[in-house]
């Protein structure tokens, strides 16, 4: 059996198999790189996160984040994990080495991090938005400000954040009262105070730099006027670490995550704290959006890594846990005791968690293959092809992933029964833990506005219309193996019901009715995940189908008894046969449903908008 945190037979299907990743390797980009080498890292992060990450999550659940003294301290077993995790030069992976990383492919890192979030998330969101913090730095900032922050911030030196969100400003960041006076020198005295800071602070780095939203004093209201600031907790003066009056007011008690540092920060309280404006002057919202787009995708990834653990565990529980009897033995009292995964409830459970996960997998996978087929794109159509698959995947990897990701872990709770419930048992942390991923990044209210109000009116719908070019070819393909009609014809039907929809919210939104779209917006994004995971899993099936047909006929399996044999016993044969029952079941129990939740969509109902706000609920 695999691993109890990632199963990485699937994960090498999907880079290998699905999206080919060894054909990059004969782009410029990734020409220096091979499949040799890509599994000697998948291999060390696996190792890295099972015998040195893996120990350390129980710890973050259980002791948690101290304040002590204005000083935010983590587990002590945090400190050892992480040093190891950045000298083995993880954080920077992926960037590239003209800025002092390793240039791997974006979707190996993905694949890496996957393993290391599965073994604690609460650890590595503090080396993760380091990462996201430097990529600005190294695409906005000076050359100074490079070499100053991002070269340390990329060796794990520094630590790095984000601060957006005030407690008057949420969502509405644009109400922020964070402002930035200008100073003599050419930078900026920054006032103010942030909420939910992830890594806000920390001792696990000497210094960490924070990317601060602010308005420059006298600039337009609203964001417009927002830029953004380069703020260290610990400023550079004379070759030394100084105060940079930034202040840990408060660290927030949690759900779950309990060993990430969500801090409320004060800047400025002494009137000493100093920022450094990155880009332009009320640029700030333009910029951010790149960090935040890196950082909607590694929430996805964090739903991913929690799904994978909690149905690994699940899946190694319902194997060992003998209780009760056969279901066709019910009535026996004499009936030998039986493993749950026998159950046929207990089944129907684990299908459903296991074809999620891997279509959660392979679309995550999937946004990160398109980033790197932008970066090795041989011209701009290539480029402007995978962008755009990028650009509208985004809200369905982080609402769509966090939503039922949340659920898989939900289920795990539900096979273990009243031990799940229990903190004996690691799956109740996994759904704690998994929580906070449809409400941070943006709630996942907001990325389904986004796909709405934003991606589908981006050049006349073309990116949809990509969308729906790509998913015909893969329906065409797949129409040409009669073995597959079960799956073809529940999803070639859902993915009708999504252009229907797409339509319908396209005459809505120029008619009085413009409000149906945004009330709408959430169910319209479960149903264009479901339709964009189903599309993962079809593609997976056509290439497992085709496979264990060769195996089948290498075996000389030429009836029912003698592949039922074959499955039993090649190892390879019961995967690909796994990878088409998780797209049968998917179709047959996600993608039947979208014609009823089109109709609902379309139905125009509006109680929600009419309803005056006194008969919701007498106080």
């Amino acid at each position: 059996m695999a691993n109890l945190l990632v199963d990485e037979r699937d994960v090498k299907f999907v880079l290998y198999e699905q999206l080919r990743l060894e054909e990059l390797c004969e782009t410029p980009k990734y020409a220096e790189y091979s499949r040799e080498m890509f599994d000697m890292v998948l291999d060390a992060a696996q190792k890295l996160a099972e015998n040195e990450i893996w120990p350390t999550n129980a710890d973050g659940d259980q002791i948690g984040v101290k304040l002590e003294s204005g000083q935010v301290k983590v587990p002590e077993s945090f400190h050892n994990a992480y040093r190891l995790f950045v000298e083995g030069g993880w954080p920077a992976l992926a960037v590239d080495p003209e800025s002092g990383g390793q240039g791997f492919p974006t979707v190996l890192s993905v694949a890496s991090s996957e393993m290391f979030i599965a073994a604690n998330q609460a650890l590595l969101m503090y080396p993760g938005l380091t990462v996201g913090a430097a990529r600005l730095v190294e695409k906005y900032g000076t050359e100074e400000q490079r070499r100053s922050y991002m070269d340390k911030m990329l060796t794990g030196e520094w630590g790095g954040t984000m601060c957006l969100t005030e407690p008057q400003a949420g969502t509405d960041v644009g109400a922020l009262r964070t402002k930035a006076v200008r100073r003599p020198d050419g930078a900026f005295s920054i006032v103010g105070n942030k909420i939910f800071i992830s890594s806000g602070d920390h001792d696990l780095t000497e210094n960490i730099i924070h990317m601060v939203l602010a308005r420059i004093e006298g600039g337009p209201a609203g964001t417009k006027g927002i830029s953004i600031f380069i703020v260290p907790k610990k400023r550079i003066e004379n070759g030394a670490l100084v105060d940079n009056d930034v202040i840990t007011a408060a660290i927030e008690k949690k759900l779950g995550i309990h060993g990430s540092a969500t801090c409320a920060l004060n800047f400025g309280e002494k009137e000493n704290c100093v920022g450094y404006l990155l880009g332009g002057e009320n640029e700030g919202m333009r910029i951010m959006f790149d960090m935040m787009n890196e950082a909607r995708l590694a929430v996805g990834i964090q739903a991913l890594s929690q799904a994978s653990a909690a149905y690994m565990h699940a899946l190694r529980y319902a194997k060992e846990r003998v209780q009760g009897p056969e279901i066709i033995a019910m009535r026996d009292p004499t009936a030998p005791k039986v493993p749950i995964i026998q159950h046929p409830d207990v089944r129907r459970m684990l299908m459903w968690m296991k074809s999620v996960t891997e279509g959660v997998r392979a679309l995550i996978y999937y946004a990160a293959y398109c980033e790197d087929r932008v970066r090795s794109a041989k011209d701009e159509a290539e480029v402007a092809k995978y962008h755009g698959f990028l650009d509208i995947l985004i809200p369905i990897c982080k609402a769509w992933t966090s939503d039922l990701g949340f659920r898989v872990t939900e289920y795990a709770i539900q096979i273990h029964g009243g031990y799940g419930y229990c903190r004996e048992y690691p799956v109740e942390q996994f759904l704690r833990d998994s929580k906070i991923t449809s409400i941070y990044e943006g709630t996942n209210g907001v990325q389904a506005l986004d796909l709405v109000g934003r991606k589908l009116a981006v050049k006349q719908g073309a990116l949809f219309k990509a969308i729906v070019e790509e998913t015909g070819n893969l329906l065409r393909n797949a129409k040409k193996n009669y073995r597959l009609k079960d799956i073809v014809e529940p999803f070639d039907a859902a993915r009708s019901q999504l252009i229907e929809v797409t339509r319908y919210f396209g005459l809505k939104s120029i008619t009085e009715d413009f409000m149906i779209p945004i009330l709408y917006a959430s169910p319209y994004l479960d149903l264009f995940g479901d339709v964009a995971v189903g599309f993962m899993l079809l593609w997976q099936a056509v290439i497992a189908d085709r496979r264990l047909e060769e195996i089948y006929g290498d075996s000389k399996a030429d009836t029912p008894e003698k592949k039922a044999e074959v499955l039993m016993t090649n190892r390879s044969a019961a995967f690909y046969r796994g990878k088409v029952a998780s797209a049968e079941f998917f179709a047959n129990t996600f993608l039947s449903l979208a014609k009823g939740k089109a109709r609902a969509i379309m139905s125009g109902e509006r109680s929600a908008i009419d309803l005056p706000e006194e008969s919701f609920a007498l106080f």
